[in-house]
């Protein structure tokens, strides 16, 4: 494996939180570097669809953090993927074993995932370092399509960290590819 990856899962605290604290309540699980390691690790976790409360599972290169924050991730982005209750344990595993397969073909550039479990639906997202590289995004994208195995009418979202960092996550107009449809 040409990087070393770290697991690792956030779930919201009790009472009051403070979203600029997310990375305090980050908890690593495990990193590997080899086929073997990953497979001993993986093979112990809950699958994304097997979790009945808010969490998000991550999946990071060794020293990026999974926060807007990090240097790595600052002027990066994120294709997002929403998905049906039911879907996001088979597309995890497609996403991380593309990641390290290494089938995006774009070098350092992928950061990481995230599989964040929600009510209603579970959203997959893939980290990138460098939003302004539009070739690049749109590799990924392709890419993703192809190893996740998406219907054409899938929409992908892209959301820029700088855009996060400066407005907050709900205050985004996301770049949309695809037609207004989830995955069934």
């Amino acid at each position: 494996m040409e990087f070393t990856y770290v697991f690792s899962y956030f779930v919201r605290p009790q009472g009051k939180f403070d979203p600029e604290d997310y990375a305090l309540y980050v908890q690593p699980v495990a990193s590997f570097n080899s086929v073997e390691q990953f497979w001993n690790t993986y093979c112990f976790l809950k699958r994304p669809a097997d979790i009945n409360e808010k969490v998000d599972f991550h999946m990071f290169k060794e020293g990026i953090k999974p926060v807007w924050e990090d240097d790595a991730n600052r002027k990066g982005g994120k294709w997002i993927l929403r998905l049906k209750k039911g879907f996001s344990s088979r597309i995890w595993e497609n996403l991380i074993l593309a990641m390290i397969g290494e089938q995006f073909l774009v070098g350092e550039e992928i950061c990481g995932a995230v599989c964040s479990i929600r009510n209603q639906e579970d959203i997959v997202s893939l980290w990138n370092r460098t939003a302004d590289n539009l070739a690049t995004t749109n590799r990924i994208r392709d890419t993703l399509r192809r190893v996740l195995n998406l219907p054409p009418n899938a929409i992908l979202e892209y959301k820029r960290h700088d855009d996060c960092l400066k407005h907050g996550p709900k205050q985004l107009s996301p770049y949309k590819c695809g037609l207004a449809e989830k995955i069934k």
